[in-house]
């Protein structure tokens, strides 16, 4: 490839656009890097958005972080719009492109020690009682954040162990909730009748006003560092806690795929639909808080 066209555009950086030296550097090392991924004896002026997105692609597979992406991304782009404003192309083959989606890191789960060591927060007043319910039911049934503020104290189904839930898209599904989500749910509903509550919320605030996501998240915060512990507490950490321990447990990709609502675990994966008798079974097997208390449960 010409050696020149980058030469001008270094000076076109460096006097016309006045960017530091490390950005021009920065620029240039990208479109070399480019260059190299391209087949011999391509051209700057003919190649074209869907070979130019073919490199950006392929950085992405070969492992190149996000960032580096990026620049690479804003290298071409800038090179071709002073290739368009030279007027040595017509068309601007980088105008369209777009950087390959990144995977979503899952954020770190909470071992099981620190699960217990959570969820054993001590106190009979009417917040500690709420607060271990809301955190027992998160963790029990791996509910979204936004399905536990929802629900409505009708949802729950004591005599079956189960709750119903409102996911995304308006799509309804019964989870399991086990027996200590249950004991604590039991707990607190009492204390809740003692409130003027305004509407049929299942968490509610003192003053009986649904309890919103904000104070719900801040309420896991603040016990998560009573509770001395060495990570961040949030609804999805414990959702997330509960999807691994069950997998761990279970090895069912497809029931755990069901109980937290997912529609797809990814691109590659057909969503089988399970009988619900066959998640309860899952589930009262491998969940560590689900256990029955011998033969009277």
């Amino acid at each position: 490839m010409s050696t020149s066209l980058i030469e001008r555009f270094e000076t076109y950086l460096a006097s016309e656009r006045q960017l530091s030296p490390h950005t021009v550097r920065n620029y240039l090392f990208e479109l070399r890097r480019v260059e190299q991924l391209l087949a011999e004896g391509s051209q700057w002026q003919q190649l074209s958005s869907e070979q130019l997105q073919g490199v950006l692609n392929r950085l992405h597979r070969q492992g190149l972080g996000a960032r580096s992406i990026a620049l690479s991304l804003s290298a071409l782009k800038q090179f071709f719009h002073f290739l368009m404003q030279e007027s040595l192309i017509t068309v601007d083959p980088a105008a369209n492109l777009s950087a390959p989606k990144q995977g979503k890191p899952l954020p770190k789960n909470m071992d099981l020690d620190a699960v217990t060591h959570l969820l054993s927060i001590e106190g009979d007043d009417l917040l500690a009682v709420r607060d271990r319910a809301i955190m027992e039911l998160f963790y029990s049934s791996g509910l979204r954040l936004a399905e536990l503020a929802a629900l409505n104290y009708l949802d729950i189904d004591f005599s079956e162990h189960q709750v119903k839930v409102m996911g995304k898209g308006s799509k309804e599904r019964i989870v399991p909730i086990g027996r200590l989500a249950i004991d604590a749910i039991a707990q607190w509903l009492p204390l809740r009748a003692s409130l003027a509550c305004e509407d049929d919320a299942l968490f509610v605030t003192a003053k009986g006003k649904r309890l919103a996501h904000r104070s719900i998240q801040a309420r896991l915060d603040k016990w998560g560092q009573q509770q001395g512990l060495n990570v961040r507490v949030h609804p999805h950490k414990l959702r997330h806690s509960f999807a691994t321990h069950m997998l761990e447990s279970s090895a069912d990709l497809r029931a755990v795929q069901e109980l937290l609502g997912h529609a797809n675990l990814s691109t590659t994966q057909v969503y089988t639909s399970l009988d619900f008798q066959h998640l309860a079974k899952v589930y009262d097997g491998a969940h560590p808080r689900a256990k029955k208390r011998g033969g009277n449960d």
